[in-house]
């Protein structure tokens, strides 16, 4: 059976170099590099990676814990998070929670278990100390779970006020901002937040709807348009959706009842991810969240950590949005 030896041996390198170009660790030069790599090729080198993880302490796993994976939004996130774990030589574990506390719960128990070396939490519906009881790197996003627990997100509130700011100055008199549950410890509220206040200084009547909530399907975000809203929406001359989906299946039920977009009623969206840069008709306008350097952010917060054997600096990493316009308004 081929070992490491064998490898360091064709390549004219030590040992110590096969291993530092496998785990992606440290200076390598790129003449190096490729006589490793030609040599692990020409011999059908096949590492153990449980021997590997014996050896190192580390199981070159990543757990991902989603809210819900159909969420084109989180669809996109989990590409990129997985993309630049695997520029790391790490891969990950996905875990679809659908917000249920058992299954955030088991999830983390089972990556426990199964010694992964970090954690990106996406979902947040346990207890604060379910977390702060993890011994290995953990960072969140869109979420404060706990000052000593880094997370990464976009600017929400800038969101707010560019959407609300919009809106007005496409000349709304009266708006609505459909809202995910307000009950919840996410930064993604202050989106409403901001809504509320620019409102308020332009003196413009608004109302807040919530439940719009990222583990529904556009058939979901539909029927929750029709029942909770319905003939109320002719009282409403703009709407500021929490999410892309929604504003969507608003628009579409909007076009339905004979409701003009945008003249009659205008709306923003929110995220911009690959959904809505296939939509053609309409083309939503919405605040657009980077996503890839969000996913980009999460993993090198991990790789810090475990370069700083794990210890938590609570970093803050916070991106800024921007308003891509369509035809919604």
């Amino acid at each position: 059976m081929v070992g490491i030896k064998d490898v360091a041996k064709k390549a004219g390198v030590s040992v110590t170099t096969v291993s530092r170009v496998m785990n992606n660790r440290g200076y390598i030069g790129d003449q190096t590099r490729k006589k490793v790599e030609d040599a692990i090729k020409e011999l059908n080198y096949s590492p153990n990676q449980i021997a590997r993880s014996l050896q190192s302490n580390q199981s070159y796993i990543f757990g991902l814990i989603v809210p819900e994976i159909r969420h084109p939004f989180f669809s996109e996130m989990v590409h990129w998070i997985e993309y630049y774990a695997s520029l790391i030589n790490y891969k990950i574990i996905i875990c679809n929670s659908v917000n249920d506390k058992e299954k955030e719960s088991g999830y983390l128990k089972m990556l426990k278990e199964h010694r992964a070396d970090g954690v990106i939490m996406c979902s947040h519906t346990l207890e604060t100390d379910a977390y702060k009881k993890l011994t290995i790197p953990i960072v969140s996003f869109d979420r404060i779970i706990s000052t000593d627990i880094p997370y990464v997100a976009s600017d929400n509130y800038h969101g707010g006020e560019l959407a609300t700011h919009h809106l007005i100055k496409k000349g709304c008199k009266r708006l609505l901002h459909i809202a995910g549950p307000l009950n919840f410890e996410m930064l993604s509220n202050r989106r409403y937040d901001a809504f509320q206040v620019v409102c308020s200084r332009h003196q413009v009547e608004w109302d807040v709807l919530e439940g719009a909530n990222i583990n529904l399907t556009f058939e979901d975000n539909y029927r929750f348009v029709e029942e909770k809203l319905g003939d109320n929406l002719i009282n409403y001359d703009g709407v500021f959706c929490s999410n892309d989906l929604i504003a969507y299946a608003l628009s579409m039920y909007a076009e339905k009842n004979k409701i003009n977009v945008p003249d009659d009623l205008k709306i923003v969206g929110y995220d911009y991810n690959s959904f809505t840069k296939t939509l053609q008709s309409p083309r939503l306008t919405t605040i657009k969240q980077p996503i890839e350097t969000l996913a980009k952010q999460l993993v090198y917060s991990l790789q810090k950590q475990m370069e700083n054997k794990g210890k938590r600096d609570a970093d803050r990493s916070i991106y800024d949005v921007e308003l891509i316009e369509g035809d919604t308004t």
